[in-house]
C-alpha cells in the first residue's frame, strides 16, 4: 500500500482555478487594491512590502476600515429589521483587545466564554452589563468573576450552571438558557454544535425543567433561551429552524438566536450576504416570536474573518511533483486546516493572481502542516511576500507555540496608516513563565 508523504486536508486538495486580479482581490478586505507602480498589494491603504519590512513575517493585517464597515453593516441591518435588538461579538473567533474596542466603540455587546476571554473585554473598557458569558463548563471562579464584574447575562448551559449561580449570586443575575434544538446544518463536525448529542446546552425536554426550576429562583431572572448551531454555516434554511425550535419553549422577553454566518475563504465559496442571512433570521422570528421580544444576534466568524490577511515570506521552494513552496509560519498561526480541514487561498504578494498549483506549507514538523494545497502562485521566489485572505477569525485564537513558534503580532491598517496592536512574542515570552 503506497502512502502518500505529506497528507493533505481533504478540503484542501479541491483543484485551484487560475484567478483573475478581480477574483483575488474579491477574497481579500474591501478596498484593497493594487498599487499603480508595481502592482503589489496595498491593504487598508498600505502596501505589503512595507508592512513587512516595518512588522516582520508572519503577521496578521486587519483591515480595521472594512472590521468597522462589517460591525455597523450588522448592527444597522438588524436594527431596520427588528428594532429591539442587539448585535453581541463571538469574541472567541477574534479575542484581542483592541477588536474588542473596536466593536465597543462601534455599538456593539460581547459574548464571551470563560474568564480569559472575559478578562480582555474588560480591559478593553466593554461595558460588563453588554457582555454574555457562554461556556459548556464554567468553574465557580469564572462565575464569580462574571458576578463581581456586573456582567448582564450569564447563559446556563446545564443543571450545575444553576446550582453554581444560586450558591453564587446574591442580588439578581440575568440568565438565558442555551437549547440544543436537533438541528445538524451542513458544516464540518468540530464546529456543529445544535444537533443531538453536542456537548453543548440542553434538549428541548430538558430545557422545559430547566426553566421551571429558574422562573422559581429567586435570585436567578430567567430573561429568555438561547440557541447556537455551529459555525462556518453556508445556507440560511438552519437559521431559520433554529428560532422556529426555540419558540416552542415559551413567550420571553429575550432570544438570542446566535450565530454561525459563514465566510468567503475560496473563489468557490458563495455563503449568504449579511442582509440574506438577517432576512432568514428576522423572517422566522416574525412569523414565531412575540413582536416585542429582543433579538440577540452572535455573529463571530462572518464579523472578522475577511478583514484579515495573513503575510508570510517564502523560505524556500522544493521543485517537483508537487513542488512545496515553505514560509516561516503555518500551523502555529493557522490551525483551521489541520483541525477542520479548511481551505485558503494565496498569492504572491507582489505578483498577485495567477500562476502555477504549488503545496503551500509550513516550517512545522508536522507533514499535515499545509496552508493550501494546489494553490496558484506565480513564480514563487525565497524572499518572497504570501499573502492569505480571509484569516481574521480563529487564526488569532488558536495561535501557539509549536516547534517554539513565536505568535505573529496584529497590526491594524486604515487610511494608509499602520499601527501594531499585539506586538510578535520574544524568546523572552517563551521562557517568562518557567520557574527555575
Amino acid at each position: 500500500m503506497t502512502v502518500p508523504a505529506t497528507p493533505v486536508p481533504p478540503a484542501a486538495r479541491r483543484p485551484a482555478p487560475s484567478p483573475t486580479p478581480e477574483a483575488l482581490l474579491g477574497l481579500f478586505p474591501a478596498g484593497t487594491r493594487l498599487a499603480e507602480d508595481d502592482g503589489q498589494l496595498v491593504i487598508g491603504g498600505c502596501r505589503v512590502t512595507e508592512l513587512a519590512d516595518r512588522f516582520g513575517t508572519p503577521a496578521l493585517i486587519i483591515d480595521e476600515g472594512a472590521l468597522r464597515d462589517r460591525a455597523r453593516r450588522y448592527a444597522a441591518g438588524l436594527a431596520a429589521r427588528w428594532p429591539n435588538s442587539r448585535v453581541a461579538f463571538a469574541s472567541k473567533a477574534f479575542p484581542c483587545t483592541a477588536v474588542y474596542r473596536v466593536l465597543a466603540e462601534e455599538g456593539l455587546s460581547i459574548d464571551v466564554a470563560g474568564g480569559g476571554e472575559l478578562a480582555l473585554a474588560l480591559a478593553a473598557g466593554v461595558d460588563p452589563a453588554r457582555i454574555v458569558l457562554h461556556g459548556n463548563a464554567k468553574t465557580d471562579a469564572e462565575v464569580e468573576m462574571a458576578v463581581a464584574a456586573g456582567v448582564g447575562l450569564i447563559v446556563v448551559d446545564n443543571t450545575d450552571d444553576i446550582d453554581r449561580l444560586e450558591r453564587i449570586v446574591t442580588g439578581e443575575q440575568a440568565v438565558l438558557v442555551r437549547v440544543t434544538p436537533g438541528i445538524r446544518p451542513d458544516t464540518h463536525a468540530a464546529v456543529a454544535t445544535g444537533q443531538e448529542g453536542s456537548k453543548f446546552g440542553l434538549t428541548l425536554p430538558r430545557a422545559r425543567r430547566a426553566i421551571s426550576r429558574l422562573r422559581a429562583s429567586d435570585r436567578l431572572r430567567l430573561d429568555g433561551v438561547h440557541v447556537h448551531i455551529g459555525s462556518q454555516i453556508l445556507d440560511t434554511e438552519p437559521f431559520a429552524r433554529a428560532v422556529e425550535a426555540v419558540a416552542e419553549l415559551g413567550t420571553f422577553a429575550v432570544y438570542d438566536l446566535g450565530g454561525g454566518l459563514g465566510a468567503r475563504y475560496t473563489y468557490d465559496d458563495h455563503p449568504p450576504s449579511v442582509e440574506e442571512y438577517l432576512d432568514a433570521v428576522v423572517g422566522a422570528a416574525r412569523r414565531v416570536l412575540p413582536p416585542d421580544a429582543q433579538i440577540i444576534l452572535e455573529p463571530g466568524r462572518s464579523m472578522v474573518a475577511e478583514a484579515g490577511v495573513t503575510l508570510y515570506r517564502v523560505a524556500t521552494v522544493k521543485r517537483g511533483e508537487p513542488t512545496f513552496v515553505a514560509v516561516d509560519g503555518g500551523m502555529g498561526d493557522n490551525l483551521e486546516v489541520a483541525l477542520y480541514g479548511q481551505r485558503f487561498e494565496a498569492t504572491v504578494a507582489t505578483r498577485p493572481g495567477g500562476g502555477e498549483p504549488h503545496h503551500l506549507v509550513g516550517r512545522h514538523c508536522e507533514s499535515g502542516d499545509v496552508l493550501s494545497a494546489d494553490v496558484r502562485l506565480r513564480d514563487p521566489r525565497p524572499g518572497d511576500l504570501i499573502a492569505v485572505p480571509v484569516t481574521g477569525a480563529y487564526c488569532f485564537s488558536l495561535s501557539n507555540n509549536y516547534n517554539g513558534a513565536l505568535r505573529p503580532p496584529v497590526v491594524f491598517c486604515r487610511d494608509g496608516e499602520a499601527r501594531p496592536v499585539v506586538r510578535r512574542e520574544t524568546y523572552a515570552d517563551l521562557l517568562h513563565r518557567d520557574l527555575p
